[in-house]
Parts: structure tokens; sequence; C-alpha cells
């Protein structure tokens, strides 16, 4: 066999190559290795500000994004480095950004919370707890309007926005999740659910917290929950639902059940849960189920894991390496890319280095290019 298939529960049809299984080990690999040296250069004082790593919560991220398309949006919180890496950012972009270096994706100027891709559809991360939610509903409404309304098609792309359980209880969120049921918006809202908001446990915070996907009931949105400790359970599930989305022009709520091995940001001493429980999500690590799972079907040896993680760790390295070497944004740079065009004092606005580096380049460009829109 060189495909897998998913939970034996589920009712589709869909497969994936055993190629593609080995691509999202490497991608979960790189993440957490990605978030390591964050870590460490973190305690190394080159990355300032917060730092909020993704370790354990791998597979969310990679099992999401992979069951979307490249054209469809992707809005998510503070904790975002993993989500950047998954929708294709390069590591030396990504860790320039965390050193605040011009080489970043937002050229320095947005540091670990703020990642921003535009040529992957990536809508940034969003510091204010819950804020990116309107923001996703949002995106979910522009892609329908000039879908539909410009283009004269139908509506064919699907908004992922990620919140973090501690961001339920966010009025902005509801208000967002009303509008998105009310105008036939195609957004899923995924909560990942590691059942700690910041310090406190979700059942002490939230109502409902055993069972959160009800908080979408209210909205007329579909619920589903899912198992992000396992890439595969979350992709076959995830495919399901993007493409009930993207067919019915509705959102729906995904409660995302995993768990964080580190605590909320780099200042977090973890003391409101156990070392033991630590322990027992360990154990059952989604990096370390997808290897075992395909060393079972013969698409793995140890010699190519340990080759993969070696290549991982070079990337991440050499990341770290041109990180350091990309220089800080002079202090000029606070008068630009406030306005897109020269206008005052300022000097107008640039692309990072990533896209090419383009001046005063247009802020959008329709789908159809025959559309006579900017």
């Amino acid at each position: 066999m060189n495909s897998l298939k998913p939970p034996s529960s589920s009712q589709s049809s869909a497969t994936v190559g055993l190629p593609i299984a080995q691509k999202w080990l490497r991608e979960m690999m790189l993440i957490r290795e990605f978030e390591l040296r964050c870590m460490q250069a973190y305690q190394d004082k080159k990355i300032g500000g917060f730092c909020h790593v993704y370790i354990g919560q791998e597979a969310v991220a990679v099992g999401t994004i992979a069951a979307i398309e490249a054209g469809d949006p992707v809005v998510t919180a503070y904790r975002d480095h993993g989500h950047a890496l998954a929708r294709g950012m390069e590591a030396r972009h990504c860790m320039a950004e965390m050193f605040g270096r011009v080489g970043g994706c937002a050229k320095g100027k947005g540091g670990s919370m703020h990642m921003f891709d535009r040529a992957n559809n990536l809508f940034g991360g969003h510091g204010i707890v819950g804020a990116q939610i309107p923001l996703g509903v949002g995106l979910a409404f522009a892609t329908k309007y000039e879908d539909e309304v410009i283009n004269g098609g139908t509506s064919k792309r699907v908004t992922l926005a990620f919140l973090g359980d501690g961001a339920l209880n966010q009025g902005s969120v509801h208000e967002a999740q009303n509008l998105a049921g009310l105008f036939d918006l195609p957004v899923i809202i995924i909560c990942e659910n590691n059942g700690y908001s910041m310090g406190t446990a979700i059942s002490r915070g939230t109502t409902m917290g055993h069972d959160i996907s009800v908080k979408a009931a209210g909205y007329g949105m579909e619920a589903v929950v899912m198992n992000g400790m396992d890439v595969l359970d979350t992709y076959f599930a995830m495919k399901e639902l993007v493409e009930r989305v993207r067919t019915t022009s509705r959102p729906a709520f995904v409660d995302m059940r995993c768990y964080r091995y580190k605590g909320h940001s780099m200042s977090d001493p973890r003391k409101y849960r156990t070392r033991e429980e630590e322990e027992r999500y360990e154990a059952d690590d989604p990096i370390g189920r997808l290897k075992v799972h395909l060393e079972s079907r013969g698409a793995l040896s140890e010699e190519e894991f340990k080759t993969m993680q070696r290549d991982v760790r070079t990337e991440v390295r050499e990341a770290v390496e041109w990180a350091e070497k990309s220089p800080h944004a002079p202090v000029s740079d606070l008068y630009r890319d406030v306005y897109r065009e020269k206008w005052g004092p300022y000097t107008g606005s640039s692309e990072p280095e990533m896209l090419g580096g383009a001046e005063n380049c247009a802020a959008f460009e329709a789908t159809d290019p025959q559309a006579d829109v900017l």
C-alpha cells in the first residue's frame, strides 16, 4: 500500500500518499526544532518581547493547513510560528522576524507575535486576544464578495481562523461568529483547545469547558470535535469539513483537542499542572506517533528518520545564522511603511525581502486579472 486512509469511523473516501505523510513528519519536526532554537535564543536575549512556543501542537497547524488550498486565507493568534512554517514561510525569514531584523517577514517590525506572509495567504499572527477572529470572518466576507460579486462566480475559498481556548469568552469572538452565521460566510474557526487558558484550567473560566463545541450552536454553525494530537486524524477530519464549507459557504467551528508541552509563554513556570500530566501526553507525542505509523508501513527507516532529523537541525541552525547576519532596521524606518506612498515625512513602503523588496507595491490584486479593481 502506498497511501494512508482516514480512521474507520470516517465516511470519507480520501487517502493520502506516503510521501505526503513523510513531508508532514518533516514539517512537524521543523516546527519543533524551530521552537526549541527560539527558546534558546530567547534565553540568550536574542529575541525580545514575548515568545509563545508551539511545542506539542505541531499536528494541528500541519494537518489543518494541509487540508486547504493555496488561495485560502489563514489568520491566527500570537502563537504563530508553527502556522507560518506550515503555510510555507522559509525558516530564515521566520527566524529573522523573531530577531527583529530587516530580513524578517515583516522586516523585523512585527516580531514573534506578528508573522505575516501575503504570498502564502497568511494574514498574520495577532497579539490582541481574540481580535483575529473578526479579521478571519472579514477575510471570508472579502473572498465571498470577490468571488460572487466582483468576479460573478460562486464562492470557492475557505478561511481558517485559529484561536486558543482562552479567547473563547472575548466579546469580539461571539460578534464575529454571529456575523459569520448571519451572512453565510465560508470560515472555519479552529479553537486549539489545550485545556488551559494561560494558567487557568478551562473548566474554571469557561462554561461548558468539557465540550466547547456547543459554543457554535447559538450561531447556527456546524461544530466538530477533532483529535489534534494525530496529524492524520486532523487532516482527514479537516479535509471533510473544508469540502463541506467550500460547497455550502457556511461557517463551522472546531474544538481541536490538543496539548502543549511548554507553558503559555517563556515566563510561565507551569505550576498549575503536574509533571506527571505533561509526561503522560509527551509519551503520545504527535511526531513520534507519525514516525511509528510510517515505520509500520515500511515508509520510513530509522536511518531515514535520523537523516531527516539532521537536515531539519541544519536548516534551523542556518536560519539562526542567517537571521543574526541580517541587519537591524535603521531608526529612519520608523517613518517607513506608515503609508504606502510617500507623504510628508513618511517615505512610503516596500515589500519585505522575501517578496522581492519592491517599492510602493499594490496592496490588492483581484483573483480575476480582468476585473477592474485595484
